[in-house]
Parts: C-alpha cells; sequence; structure tokens
C-alpha cells in the first residue's frame, strides 16, 4: 500500500490536489507552499516573502492537531493568527462568520492571506464560507479531522452557514487550494464519530464502484482497528470517486451530483424527527441505505442478495440497518419530511437506488404506497440492532 496518495480534482482553473497521508503534520506547510506555487494566482506570493495564514479552529481541536498545523507553519517562516470557534452546528452562524470577519479585518488581511480550516464539517462549511466571501475570496485550505469531513464535507466545495429556517441555506460553491488529509486525527476521533464515517465510504461503493465495495467487505479488520494503510486507502478512494461525480457537476446542475445522496432521503426523514442529535448523520445513512435498497428490491431493481450484502458490511463496520429500538415514527411525517427533500419535484418523492453494486440511479414518481410499505416492514423487522446503542 502507498505512504501517501494524491488525488487531483480536476476543475479546470480551479483544480485542486488532496493529499492523503499519516503523522505527516509536519510537511503540512510544504503542500501549501507547492499549492500556491502551483496556481498562477498565488505563485509570487511564497517568492515574495507573503507568507500570512488565519487559521479557524473550534476549541476541541485547539490544543490537538491546531498546534501541529503551526508548528509546520512557524518552520516554514509563516506568520499567522488562530481564531477559535464552539464546536457544533452552532458556530455555522452569520454572527460567527461576522466575528472572524472583523479578526480578519484586525489582521489587515489580503487577497494572499490563506485562510485554513482544521476541524470536521463544521468548522470547514464555515470557515470556507468566510474565504468565500472576504474581499471577494481568500485562498483557502481544508484540513479536515473526522473521516466524514474526510470523504465528504471537505471534497467539492460546499461551503455555507445555516439560517434559523433550514440548514445550510447561505452559502457558495468555492473550491479550496487544497485538501490535507492525515489519518492521525483518526486515532482520538471518538468511535461513533469513526463509525459514522464509515457509512459514507460503504455509501461510495454501493453507488459508484463494485471493486472498491469489495475491498470494504475484504478489510473489515482493518477498517475496525483503524490501520493508517487501510484508511488511506479507502479515503484516497472516496476522495477519487467524489472528485469525478463534482467534475461532472459542479454546481449541481445536471443532477449527476444527486446519486451522492443515496439514503439519505430516508436519513435526514429519521435525523430530523428523531431529534438532531440523536442519531448521527452517517447513522442515519445507514439506516437509509438499507431502507433504499430494499425499496429498489420491491421496484425490481435489485436482488435480495445485494441488499444483505449492504446489510452484513454496514453491521461488520458497527453501524445500524434498522432504527434503535424503541423509536416510533408515523410514517404520515416521514412521508411529508421526504416532500422537503432536494430532489422532490411537484411533490411527487424521487429516490436515489441501486440497480447493482457499483451503480445507482434517480427514480422519480415512485408510488407512495409502496415507500409506506417499506416502511411499515423494516419499522416491524428491527433487526440487526441489538449492538447498536445511542
Amino acid at each position: 500500500m502507498s505512504d501517501s496518495f494524491d488525488v487531483n480534482v480536476a476543475l479546470g482553473p480551479r483544480s485542486y490536489h488532496i493529499s492523503v497521508v499519516s503523522n505527516q503534520f509536519d510537511q503540512f506547510a510544504d503542500a501549501l507552499e507547492t499549492w500556491m506555487n502551483n496556481n498562477p494566482a498565488f505563485r509570487n506570493s511564497v517568492a515574495e516573502g507573503n507568507k500570512t495564514a488565519f487559521i479557524v479552529t473550534d476549541r476541541n481541536l485547539a490544543a490537538l492537531h491546531t498546534p501541529k498545523i503551526e508548528k509546520s507553519l512557524e518552520a516554514k517562516g509563516w506568520k499567522w493568527e488562530t481564531a477559535i470557534i464552539e464546536a457544533g452546528e452552532k458556530s455555522k452562524s452569520l454572527a460567527v462568520i461576522s466575528s472572524l470577519y472583523d479578526r480578519l479585518v484586525e489582521l489587515k488581511a489580503d487577497r494572499q492571506t490563506v485562510l485554513i480550516a482544521v476541524g470536521g464539517g463544521v468548522t470547514g462549511d464555515a470557515a470556507g464560507f468566510v474565504a468565500a466571501t472576504y474581499v471577494r475570496g481568500l485562498p483557502f485550505v481544508q484540513v479536515p479531522t473526522s473521516l466524514l469531513a474526510h470523504v465528504d464535507s471537505s471534497v467539492g466545495g460546499k461551503v455555507g452557514v445555516n439560517h434559523p429556517q433550514a440548514k445550510n441555506l447561505i452559502g457558495a460553491f468555492y473550491q479550496p487550494l487544497g485538501v490535507f488529509i492525515d489519518t492521525s486525527t483518526l486515532e482520538t476521533l471518538p468511535e461513533r464519530d469513526y463509525r459514522s464515517g464509515l457509512a459514507e465510504i460503504v455509501k461510495y461503493g454501493v453507488i459508484l464502484d463494485s471493486k472498491f465495495f469489495q475491498y470494504l467487505e475484504q478489510n473489515i479488520e482493518g477498517l475496525n482497528q483503524r490501520s493508517p494503510e487501510v484508511l488511506r486507502t479507502v479515503i484516497a478512494r472516496s476522495c477519487e470517486l467524489k472528485a469525478e461525480v463534482v467534475e461532472q457537476d459542479e454546481h449541481e446542475r445536471t443532477g449527476l451530483r444527486a446519486i451522492l445522496n443515496y439514503g439519505h432521503t430516508f436519513a435526514h426523514a429519521f435525523e430530523a424527527l428523531c431529534g438532531y442529535g440523536e442519531l448521527m448523520h452517517g447513522e442515519a445513512v445507514s439506516i437509509g441505505m438499507v431502507y433504499a435498497s430494499d425499496l429498489a428490491e420491491k421496484l425490481n431493481l435489485i436482488a435480495h442478495q445485494e441488499t444483505e450484502r449492504q446489510i452484513q458490511l454496514l453491521q461488520a463496520l458497527g453501524l445500524p440497518v434498522s432504527l434503535p429500538e424503541g423509536t416510533r415514527l408515523v410514517n404520515d411525517e416521514i412521508i411529508d419530511r421526504m416532500k422537503l427533500d432536494k430532489k422532490t419535484v411537484g411533490g411527487k418523492l424521487r429516490f436515489v437506488l441501486p440497480t447493482c453494486i457499483g451503480r445507482v440511479e434517480v427514480f422519480k414518481d415512485i408510488p407512495e404506497s409502496l415507500v409506506r410499505e417499506v416502511l411499515d416492514e423494516l419499522a416491524h423487522s428491527q433487526t440487526g440492532n441489538d449492538d447498536f446503542q445511542i
């Protein structure tokens, strides 16, 4: 296995690289300067000594991974300031964004000042939004520290903040200068957070790559033990697969990017109705994939054994495949929530459904009665949930 991977996201003048490494934070500044030297807009910055950075991190990471970034920058002669935001969705607010603007004004930041986001998806979204909007665009680098951020939110250029009425309502598509993924951040990640990220990795295998799905089946032990070698491989491949989709549908205009939402139509409804925070996002996606595959079976799109492969892999990775025991959700409320899904058109439910392991399609006009049938059957089965605790 490779000691490091370099994934290219090919978006013309907005192209960038994702470095996937282990225990190499001391080389972060080298990677940053390489990315800047390779970008025509910032090529002269390093040579002219314009080496100023603004780091945004959350309180949980301020003493954990951020000092390693600061030490690497210091060794290469960079100046920097670090802003600490609170962990959690509450930091994706315009009030927090405004406070970060204030810090940039104090720093006298200009279009050569590099904004570095160190943290999970919330930090990346919020800091990315600041980068996209301050002086109409700062160079931006992602240093994701959670598995979910490694394989999902740090790739694709979505940045934004929440509105009191809805998540991610205010945002932009703004690609980073580069993404630096070090698997050592996963060593301290809480168990549920780690497994939540594994669900998105399994998703990539189902929607785009049957060989990758098979690799996951063959490396369950390595995944459960957080083997750096296995993690570098699966993170890099997940990033490659998402990049392939983003390259073809950067701004969600063609509908192709919708395939990344496999399992999410059910998952978002379950997350909302169980109460945000009760189910982690990846846990809800894991359950949602099983429901979506069962729906595909009822439409004769996929064989039962293909659903079983998903269930067995998810369970082997410690993920739930049905709602927590005792959960009682009302089908009408689930359907209503599903109709808020961004794939819904004219009140008609649309689902991303598998036609085999490695391929999915978006299906419209799915009979509501069939969805209710799936909800009833799986609600009553409650199988595979004995070992899952929330």
